[in-house]
This record gives C-alpha cells, structure tokens and sequence, in this order.
C-alpha cells in the first residue's frame, strides 16, 4: 500500500496541516493491520494443532524484529513490543476460534 503524504513534517503550517498527514498515516496503518488479519486467518488452515496455532517460539522470534526494527526507525523497542504483543495475541485468540470451528465435525 502506498501512503500518499501531501506534505513532509517539515512542510506543515500548522495543526490542521499535522493532524491531516496523522491521520491519512493511521488510516494507512489500519488498513494494513486489516490485511494482516487476513494472513493470519488464512494461516489457520495449516496449524495442525492449538499448540502451532499459538506458535509460541514464533511469537517471541516476531516480538524481537519488531523491536529491532522500532529501534531502526528511533521508536521506543518497549513501546512496539507492547503494541505487536497485545495485537497479535488479540489475533491469536481470533485465529484460535476459526481453527477450533474448522475442526468442529459438520
């Protein structure tokens, strides 16, 4: 998805200017997450078990490139550790209830 920016933060005016480019940013973020969700949905049909559906090493792996890569662009690793943790736990959990419905007899 290409994010389209009408101005860098250095070519902002004001607030109104600021807040316009945040929000067109939280919207691409959004809709990124939303694609993600999908993957991960798409993911469960080939979990074999509640355990690979919560891949636990996986996690911890993902956890740490994210805060590897929250450390390349200047953010706080601690801050993007806590947001991917809480979010991909929520997807996990959703993931869980479409893998346990596809394995429920017909």
């Amino acid at each position: 998805m290409e994010v389209k920016q009408q101005m860098s933060p250095e070519q902002c005016q004001g607030m109104e200017d600021i807040r316009r480019e945040i929000d067109t940013l939280d919207r691409a973020v959004i809709v990124l997450l939303g694609a993600r969700f999908k993957y991960v949905l798409a993911a469960s049909k080939f979990k074999t078990s509640a355990a690979t559906v919560r891949a636990e090493e996986r996690f911890k792996a993902m956890l740490a490139t994210r805060r590897q890569w929250a450390e390349a662009e200047g953010l706080s690793a601690d801050a993007i550790e806590k947001l991917y943790s809480d979010l991909v736990q929520h997807f996990i959990a959703e993931e869980m209830k479409h893998w346990q419905a596809a394995q429920a007899p017909a």
